[in-house]
């Protein structure tokens, strides 16, 4: 395999790691807990923007003035920067999610995070001198390349290397999450929120943990992708980015980490990187610009004939022991609750409730 091969193919498991550590955050809003977060990419791009001002360094001015502009920068090590972007989107969830979350519908609180994402992408457009504005900011250092004095192949594989350990980490507290009695509780806040009130759930609480967690996830692949390419720009995390990973979870499977997984591979990795090799029609750029159109025609297919998407939701079996076993049976129920009746099922032996 030649070594332009290996470097392709390690550019396409960084962006597949940056993708699936991005919508395992977007799922645990969305497919565990019901929140419609249209301002996902705005946490995306405060943790790419956070990890590049703690790397670049101080404002330089050169010959011909400053050579970026942007207010405050730092010099910190590897990976510093990525842990503290996670931290900034953890804690810019805060102020939006008691706007957002709190007394609103569903449908009120898309809407919210969606005036959220346009405000924040315009003030960030009309204010160069905050985080360079319309150029946004490059020349940012390669953190194994420039900190460890390693080749540009070896800092390659190293950041691979990495980025698969955060993948590691990041799929066992998602895992975790779901399959603790939180993660219950996310989805019976999901299903009947009216009900999980009534048990004593405070669905404010508990939405707003969901909410900082799957932000502060955003930052960190926002933080992984900005110290690779080494550069940013504010064009390429408008809002109708988030709509492409929200579609790979709806397709892949939400509440299904697996099925997340598969539509990653599917949508941000596969879809996009075939556009690329698709000829040019009509004029240039027209092809990347069907691949919305693309994405926005899957989505509405599967809601009509796979709401599930491929891999749905699995539900759990728990005995009366409190111990889980598996079951074959998919969906998205809480307590056996469907379509206002409560179900239970028994076997000759014991008693079992079918939970998620």
């Amino acid at each position: 395999m030649s070594a332009e091969v290996q470097f392709y193919l390690v550019i396409l498991l960084v962006y597949g790691c940056v993708a699936l550590i991005s919508c395992w955050g977007l799922d645990l809003q969305f497919g565990d807990t019901g929140i419609l977060n249209f301002a996902f990419i705005v946490f995306q791009a405060v943790g790419a923007y956070t990890a590049a001002l703690l790397t670049l360094g101080p404002v330089e001015t050169g010959v011909f003035g400053k050579m970026q502009e942007y207010f405050w920068g730092a010099d910190l090590p590897f990976p510093v920067p990525v842990l503290v972007a996670a931290g900034v989107g953890a804690l810019l969830s805060v102020p939006i999610g008691f706007v957002a979350l709190r007394r609103l519908r569903s449908d009120y609180q898309a809407v919210a995070m969606l005036a959220v994402s346009l405000i924040a992408t315009t003030m960030m457009v009309a204010s160069p001198g905050f985080v360079g504005g319309q150029l946004g900011l490059y020349a940012i250092p390669q953190p194994f390349e420039d900190s460890f004095a390693l080749s540009s192949t070896e800092a390659t594989w190293a950041y691979l290397v990495f980025c698969i350990a955060c993948v590691a980490v990041v799929g066992w507290i998602v895992v975790r999450i779901s399959r603790a009695p939180l993660g219950r509780t996310l989805r019976a806040i999901r299903e009947h929120p009216d009900a999980a009130a009534a048990l004593g759930i405070n669905l404010t609480a508990v939405r707003m943990g969901a909410f900082v967690v799957g932000n502060a996830l955003a930052a960190l692949s926002g933080a992984l992708l900005i110290q690779f390419i080494g550069a940013y720009s504010t064009n390429d995390w408008l809002f109708p980015e988030t709509f492409i990973l929200l579609a790979a979870v709806i397709i892949g499977g939400s509440g299904n980490k697996f099925g997340v997984m598969l539509g990653v591979l599917l949508l941000p990795v596969g879809l996009s990187e075939a556009v690329r090799y698709l000829p040019s029609i009509i004029r240039p750029g027209l092809i990347h610009q069907l691949q919305f159109i693309v994405l926005g025609m899957m989505i509405l297919a599967f809601l009509w004939f796979r709401p599930t998407g491929l891999c749905p939701e699995r539900r759990r079996r728990f005995d009366v022991d409190g111990r889980a076993r598996p079951s074959l049976a998919f969906g998205g129920t809480w307590l056996g609750l469907q379509r206002g009746s409560l179900k239970r099922t028994r076997r000759p032996a014991d008693a079992s409730a079918e939970v998620l």
